[in-house]
């Protein structure tokens, strides 16, 4: 047992002595190898510090050289600059040379002008108490102050202006009569002849013919249902008299008017009137008219030879077939314009195409809504630009009542074309109220100028004729007058075609035999 301990602590011993000893000779070892290791990497870095001081010897050497030469530049540069400098002061010695001696010579120069001046102002100031003295004299022999001459003197240069101006206006009017009025005519002759339209339509009420006089029973019915049913459904008044076998449909809105009228003429052959089906007819009516209108408007477009227009302008255009101005039915009279705008132009050279378009679109806002803010003619050209009419057409339709600027002689043929198809014999009509009214403003236009005696508007309003006071008109101031009445009337009035002013004065001489 004891023997058994002795072997395992004299085994323990050994193996720690072994690993004492491969410790020892392990640490023996890696000692000698870091020794060798360090004077290994002593001998790199002694090299590596002589090459860095061969190194930094030779940049030395270089960096003395670079500085010696940058030495010498800077000095061969300031040699020069002073060289410069110099040359420079020596320069500007001479210039100041010269000044000063410019100086002295504008100072001899000063002092003589202040001598003459002196002698100026006293020579002036004898001059003005001369120039005084001899207007005190002119006034005290004239009898009239210094403003009361120069008002007189203006009033004789502006009536001698005056008179000049008439005659010159009254000389270039007949040239341009002499020479304009004829062609003017024969052109205006040719357009009208080669275009013919229809003359008035009928303006707010349609006429329905009846089979007989029970149709009216029927078309009212138990008391009054049907005809309160077709009011309200078609927005128009039907009335209902004692005009034989017809009965009158009345409305302001031309398209309204119109599908009551169809749909009126549709029940009374069908002969069921109660008020579901006349609702079923009006939509079915009201559609058939939604569809002339937009083949009225392709009518319109292919009669006038214009292609190209959207079809939203085509179906606005089409409703001008039930619009009316003055009885003139508006489509047509938009086709008329139209070839009357393409004769014109084809005579005078311009754009056919562009003047075509503009005349058939001229009045295209009077087809829409009351609703839209705006005069025909601007909301027309707003309406045509929205769906890809050309800028120069546009200017043509909102153009043609002056009250846009008219950037193109095929605007000022729209509006001649416009004027010739509202003024030609039987293409309009007006009632009785509005025809007076429009007498009564030309007289009173004339009778607000200074010198009128009389006024008489003749010729169904196409001449307005003044007769003046001789004593206070003379012939140069009537015919001034003349073009002051008729440029007021253009201002101020609405009116188809054209107003002739016609300024008579007469003077006669009265004596007495006693």
């Amino acid at each position: 047992m004891f023997g058994n301990n002795f072997i395992w602590i004299f085994i323990v011993i050994c193996l720690v002595v072994s690993a004492i000893l491969v410790w020892l000779i392990t640490r023996s070892i890696v000692s000698s190898r870091m020794a060798k290791y360090q004077q290994e990497q002593q001998e790199k870095a002694d090299n590596l510090v002589n090459q860095a001081r061969e190194t930094s010897k030779v940049i030395e050497l270089e960096a003395k050289d670079n500085a010696l030469k940058i030495l010498q530049e800077s000095e061969n540069e300031v040699s020069r600059r002073r060289a410069d400098l110099s040359r420079e002061e020596e320069r500007l010695q001479k210039r100041r040379t010269e000044i000063d001696a410019r100086v002295e010579r504008l100072e001899q120069r000063e002092a003589a002008l202040n001598k003459r001046q002196s002698t100026i102002d006293k020579r002036s100031n004898e001059i003005e108490k001369l120039y005084q003295q001899q207007l005190e004299e002119v006034q005290r022999v004239a009898e009239m102050s210094l403003e009361e001459a120069r008002a007189q003197l203006l009033a004789d240069a502006e009536k001698e202006g005056r008179n000049d101006m008439a005659r010159i206006i009254r000389q270039i009017e007949a040239e341009a009569r002499a020479e304009g009025e004829k062609r003017a005519r024969d052109i205006i002759a040719d357009s009208i002849q080669r275009v013919a339209s229809d003359h008035v339509a009928s303006v707010s009420t349609s006429i329905v013919s009846l089979p007989n006089e029970e149709m009216k029973g029927r078309i009212v019915g138990r008391n009054g249902r049907n005809i309160r049913a077709f009011e309200q459904a078609a927005g128009v008044d039907v009335i209902v008299d004692d005009t034989p076998e017809a009965v009158t449909i009345s409305c302001f809105d031309s398209v309204r008017r119109e599908i009551a009228r169809r749909s009126l003429e549709r029940l009374i052959l069908d002969g069921r009137i109660h008020p579901a089906h006349i609702e079923k007819v009006l939509a079915d009516e009201e559609a058939a008219v939604e569809k002339s209108i937009i083949e009225a408007g392709e009518q319109a477009a292919f009669d006038a030879g214009v292609a190209g227009l959207h079809p939203e302008i085509l179906r606005v255009l089409g409703r001008l077939k039930y619009r009316t101005s003055y009885g003139q039915n508006q489509l047509s009279h938009a086709v008329e314009v139209s070839k009357l705008s393409a004769i014109l132009a084809a005579e005078l050279g311009a754009n056919v195409e562009v003047s075509k378009a503009g005349g058939l679109l001229h009045d295209l806002g009077k087809a829409m809504d009351h609703n839209t803010e705006g005069t025909h003619a601007v909301i027309g050209a707003e309406f045509a630009r929205r769906y890809g009419v050309s800028q120069t057409v546009a200017n043509c339709i909102s153009s043609h009542h002056h009250e846009t600027d008219q950037e193109s002689v095929e605007a000022i043929i729209v509006e001649a074309a416009d004027a010739i198809s509202g003024a030609r014999p039987g293409a309009r009509r007006e009632d009785l109220e509005q025809y007076i009214k429009r007498l009564r403003a030309l007289e009173e236009i004339a009778n607000s100028y200074k010198g009128v005696s009389q006024s008489y508007a003749i010729q169904a309003g196409r001449e307005v004729r003044i007769i003046v006071r001789p004593d206070d008109i003379d012939d140069l101031e009537s015919v001034r007058l003349a073009r002051d009445v008729a440029k007021k009337i253009e201002e101020t009035m609405q009116y188809p075609g054209q107003i002739r002013v016609t300024v008579i004065r007469e003077t006669r001489a009265i004596d007495y035999a006693k």
